[in-house]
C-alpha cells in the first residue's frame, strides 16, 4: 500500500502531512469501485436521494438518465424536468460522481454508457429490476446489485408517481381468462375473465398489459381520481370512451371493469363486448392472500409495432381450455388453495397462446424457465411481448416486486 510504502516518513509527520493527505486521497482513488445505476429520476425526491446514497456506498456513483423522448417511450407521458434539468440536479448532489443522459432507447437504453463506464457494479431497485439487465451484466462480468426500497429514517415512502396528480388511477391485472372478453373468442365458447384493480404503488411500464392505454384514457377523462358512483356505470362511460364509435379495435371492457370496480372480480362474457354478470371479492381475508402470493418481474413495454392478432389459432376447444382454467382459478382462489391458484393461472396463460402464439417468444420461456421450478405458476401481464411475469409462489421470488389491491372503501 503506498501509505505502508512511506511508512519510514512517519517521525516527520508534521511537516509531511499535505504529502500523506494527497496519498490517502490517490489511495482512495485507485481502490474506489465504479457504480453505476440508470432510470428517470423525475421529480426528484427523497426516496431517489435515499436510493442514490446507498448504492454511492459501493463505490463511485454514475447515474446515467433516460432521455426526455425514451421516458415518454416507456412511461407514456412527458417528463416534469426536462432531462438537462434532472442531469443538472443529480449531478449537483454529493454522493453522485457523474451524471450523464442516455444515448440509447427503450429499456436498455444505456448500453453504450455502461460499456464505456466499465462499471463493477450494477444497482436497481426492486421495481427497475428485469432479467435483461441481470443477463446484461453477466455477459460485461458485472455484478448485479436489487435493493429494496426502504425510505430514510422517520421519512414517508416516497415515489414519482406518488407525486404526480394523476397517481391515483389503478391499473389492473387479470388473473385468468384474458380474451374472452372479445366476442371473436367467446363466441367459439363463453366464459369468465377475472381482474384484480391494483394500487399505483411503482411507476408501471406503460404498454405493459396492465390496462395503461384504457388507464391513460380514464386520466383523460376523470384527471386525478375515479369519481364516486356505481362501479358498474362508471365503467361503462370509461369503456364508451375509451371505444367511440367507428373504432376498429375494440379494447375489451375487462380493461374498464378491472381498473373501476375495487377487489377481485369475475366478468362472464358470451359473444358481446359487455360482460352478462359480474361477480366480486371483497373479502380482505382473500385479497391479503392474493397479495401475499403474487409477484411482479419487470420485461419491459411492448414494442409499439408488435401486433399479436396477427397470428392466431382460434377454436371451439381452444376457448373452452381457457374458459375451464379461469372457472378453476376462481374455485382455488376462494378456497385460498394455492397450489390450484399457480396451476390454474399458468394453464390459463398456456390456454391463451394456444390461441395467440405470438403472445410469447423464446426470451420470455427462457425467463420463465428460470423460476418454473420455484413457483406454482406463471402468465404475463397482458397480451404479451413485453410487461410483466407475474409468478404465483408459496414463498418471495428473487427480486421481485409485489402489489396493493385497491379495496372497496378507497375515497
Amino acid at each position: 500500500m503506498l501509505i505502508n510504502y512511506y511508512g519510514s516518513l512517519e517521525k516527520h509527520r508534521v511537516y509531511l502531512w499535505p504529502i500523506f493527505s494527497l496519498l490517502k486521497l490517490i489511495e482512495k482513488y485507485m481502490s474506489a469501485k465504479k457504480v453505476f445505476v440508470s432510470g428517470c429520476f423525475d421529480m426528484l425526491h427523497s426516496g431517489h436521494i435515499a436510493f442514490l446514497t446507498e448504492a454511492s456506498s459501493f463505490g463511485d456513483l454514475y447515474v446515467c438518465i433516460g432521455s426526455d423522448k425514451t421516458v415518454h417511450q416507456l412511461k407514456g407521458r412527458q417528463t416534469i424536468n426536462t432531462e438537462d434539468e434532472r442531469s443538472y440536479m443529480l449531478n449537483a448532489l454529493k454522493c453522485v460522481h457523474e451524471c450523464r443522459v442516455n444515448s440509447g432507447s427503450g429499456l436498455l437504453d444505456f448500453i453504450e454508457e455502461l460499456k464505456d463506464i466499465k462499471p463493477d457494479i450494477f444497482v436497481v431497485n426492486e421495481d427497475g429490476h428485469s432479467h435483461q439487465k441481470e443477463e446484461l451484466c453477466k455477459e460485461l462480468g458485472i455484478e448485479y446489485k436489487v435493493l429494496k426500497r426502504i425510505p430514510h429514517e422517520q421519512l414517508p415512502a416516497r415515489s414519482t408517481t406518488s407525486l404526480r396528480g394523476q397517481s391515483t388511477i389503478p391499473f389492473r391485472i387479470d388473473l385468468a381468462g384474458g380474451w374472452l372478453d372479445q366476442p371473436f373468442v367467446s363466441k367459439y365458447h363463453p366464459g369468465a375473465v377475472l381482474t384484480i384493480s391494483i394500487e399505483p404503488t411503482v411507476e408501471f411500464n406503460n404498454r405493459s398489459g396492465m390496462a395503461s392505454s384504457t388507464r391513460n384514457k380514464a386520466i383523460e377523462l376523470w384527471k386525478t381520481a375515479i369519481p364516486a358512483g356505481n362501479k358498474v356505470d362508471l365503467a361503462k362511460v370509461l369503456f364508451s370512451f375509451e371505444n367511440p364509435p367507428g373504432t376498429k379495435e375494440v379494447a375489451g371492457s375487462q380493461d374498464s371493469l378491472g381498473i373501476v370496480m375495487p377487489g377481485l372480480n369475475r366478468h362472464y362474457y358470451n359473444a358481446s363486448y359487455w360482460p352478462e354478470k359480474i361477480d366480486s371479492v371483497h373479502d380482505e381475508s382473500v385479497l391479503q392472500w392474493l397479495e401475499q402470493h403474487l409477484y411482479l418481474v419487470t420485461l419491459g413495454p411492448r414494442e409499439k409495432e408488435y401486433s399479436v392478432l396477427s397470428e392466431t389459432n382460434l377454436s371451439a376447444e381452444g376457448a373452452q381450455r381457457l374458459a375451464l382454467a379461469a372457472d378453476n382459478c376462481w374455485d382455488a382462489i376462494q378456497k385460498k388453495d394455492l397450489a390450484a391458484f399457480g396451476k390454474s393461472f399458468a394453464e390459463s396463460f398456456r390456454a391463451q397462446v394456444n390461441l395467440f402464439p405470438l403472445m410469447t417468444d423464446p426470451s420470455i420461456e427462457r425467463q420463465i424457465e428460470l423460476h418454473k421450478n420455484d413457483v406454482l405458476g406463471y402468465k404475463l401481464s397482458g397480451a404479451g411481448g413485453g410487461g410483466y411475469l407475474i409468478f404465483v409462489a408459496e414463498k418471495p421470488v428473487k427480486d421481485a416486486m409485489q402489489i396493493k389491491i385497491r379495496r372497496n372503501d378507497w375515497v
